[in-house]
Formats: structure tokens, sequence, C-alpha cells
């Protein structure tokens, strides 16, 4: 029984792995052709039918693309920055049920790698070791434009953690419980956790955009400011890492979203799983309209709607739940 756990832990590392890795490439052309849609533009047309061969194309040039170490970057730190953020994304999938259970020749497959009781805390305390990727990056890189990025993902990252503790504690109080699993079961059960903790819900969505370092929230790299930010010195399959990291880390906390707030996969039917798929999908392609229909906001108004409006909402969110669960 051991060796079929052992081996059934393993394929389902490896199937995340190469999905989440694809994905992320194809993220890219679905982003460039909603984009373009949405600008009046046609976006990828050339390489293949509709451009889908577009994305086969990118991941050629990455892997072939010659590996640069400018000169007086701080070698080794430079190196290792991009596996970080590459890495940590792909640890924080984990601890996330993709799918309900289901059975092979009379073998229950749990889609989870490891269902662990502090399901949450585990995901949030990874994606807070991945901002030392951008932070890394940009402080080895021998440029100033890479360091003020590096400074601006830190304080970013540093900030929106707190507002998303925060805003995921009343949840977990009414739960009683870390793990995701678990917070699907309660809704199949007792409803969808969004209509009791709305405020949650629009916080948590709020700090994930600042997670991921998406629009409007995009003063890690910001390209009209500072060039490419702290991925400026990379290229090759090293810069390719940084948004494999990205995408995947936007695919993840698509699923995260309705796990908490909208009922995850319910019940465990095939209806349930398609469901969640569906609710991912909407969050994903959230991320992409807002880029294509919000300006970035300057990092003085990030800051203060972090510390002086989001964090005092979620504190005063978990006093009224704690009042009205007493």
């Amino acid at each position: 029984m051991e060796t079929a756990y052992l081996i059934e832990t393993v394929i389902k590392i490896v199937v995340i792995l190469l999905v989440f890795s694809a994905l992320a490439g194809i993220g890219t052309y679905f982003e460039r052709k909603i984009l373009a849609f949405m600008q009046r533009r046609l976006g990828p047309t050339y390489v293949g039918p509709y451009g889908l061969l577009q994305v086969a194309a990118d991941g050629v040039k990455l892997f072939t693309k010659e590996d640069i170490i400018p000169t007086n970057v701080v070698g080794r730190i430079f190196k290792i920055a991009p596996v970080i953020t590459a890495a940590t994304a792909f640890m924080a999938a984990a601890a996330i049920p993709f799918l309900p259970s289901f059975s092979i020749g009379g073998y229950e497959v749990h889609p989870i790698v490891a269902d662990i009781n502090i399901g949450i805390l585990y995901i949030l305390g990874i994606m807070g070791v991945g901002l030392y990727g951008p932070l890394l990056g940009g402080m080895a890189s021998a440029n100033k434009f890479s360091l003020l990025s590096a400074a601006r993902g830190a304080a970013v990252f540093i900030s929106y953690e707190v507002v998303t503790g925060l805003s995921i504690l009343a949840p977990i109080m009414i739960v009683g419980s870390l793990s995701l699993v678990d917070f699907n079961n309660y809704q199949a059960v007792n409803g969808w956790l969004v209509f009791s903790q709305p405020v949650a819900f629009i916080l948590f969505w709020i700090a994930a955009f600042a997670e991921t370092g998406r629009t409007p929230f995009h003063l890690v790299a910001n390209d009209h400011e500072i060039i490419d930010g702290f991925g400026t010195e990379y290229s090759g399959m090293r810069w390719g890492l940084f948004f494999i990291g990205e995408y995947a880390n936007m695919f993840f906390i698509s699923f995260v979203i309705p796990l908490i707030f909208l009922g995850g996969f319910g019940d465990g039917s095939v209806l349930g799983a398609f469901a969640l798929l569906g609710k991912m999908a909407f969050f994903f392609f959230f991320f992409l309209w807002t880029r294509a229909a919000w300006p970035d906001v300057r990092p003085d108004q990030l800051m203060m709607l972090c510390w002086k409006i989001l964090m005092p909402i979620a504190v005063i969110n978990v006093v009224i739940t704690g009042f009205v669960m007493m």
C-alpha cells in the first residue's frame, strides 16, 4: 500500500509540473489574444492556424537562446533567483485539490499531492517565500532599475501578505480547518462562503492581484517606468522561469479562490469537477481582462490602499465574524 501511495504521489507531482508548465505557455497565448481582441488588434496570427503554434515557437526560442550572465552581477544568486520563483509556485500546488476524488480500476485517486491539515497556511507561506525570486534577481543584477523593481516587489508582497492572511482568517474561523478539502466539504453542506463572507472574498481577490504581480498592481516589473524590472538583465530560459512562475501562480490562485469561497467542486460529482474548472477559468480570464481594462496605480497609492483601507477592513471583518460566532 505504501508503494502504491508513493507511485501515485510521484505521478501527481509529474503531472502537475508538466500540465501547469504547459498551461503557463498556453496562458501567454490566451493573454495576447484577449488583449488583442479588447484593443481591436489581431494578436498572434502567423505561426500555425490562428497563431496557435506561437507557444511552441516561444518555447523553442527560450530553450535555444543564449544564456547570458552580464558582467558585475552576483553570479550564483543571479542564477538561482528564477529557479526560486518557478519552484515555489509549483510547491504551493501540493496542498491544492484540483479535482474531486475518482476511481481507476478500483483504486481511489485523490487529485491532491498532500492534504495536510495546514494547507492554506502552507500555501500562503510558500507564496511568501516566492518573493525572494524577484527580490534576489533584482538585487543580484548590476542594474539600478532591477534594484528598484526588487525593492518595490518586496514592499508590495510583504504588505499584501498581511491583507491575504487577515482576509482568510474569518473563513478559517467559520470552517475550523486549514485544509482546502475541508473547506470544500463544509461548503457542500452549508453553502458557499462568499455569501457569509463577501468582504473576505473581495479582499482576498484584490490581494491575489498583488501576490501575482498583475495589473493594476504590476509595480514589480512596471514596463513603462523601469524597463523590465527585475528581469531586465535576464535572457533565455532563466527569463522564462520568472514568467512560468507568474502564470503558474495565476492558475493556482484561480483554483484557491473558488475552493475557499465558491464551493470548490461541491459534492465531488463530474458536474462539480467541471464547475471548478469553469470557476478557475473565470478567475484566470479576469486577470487578463483587468490588464486590458485598468491602468497601473502608483506605489504610494498601492501602499495606502493596503495599510489604510484594506487592512482595517480585514481586521473589522475578523472582529465582526468573532462576535457573530459567539
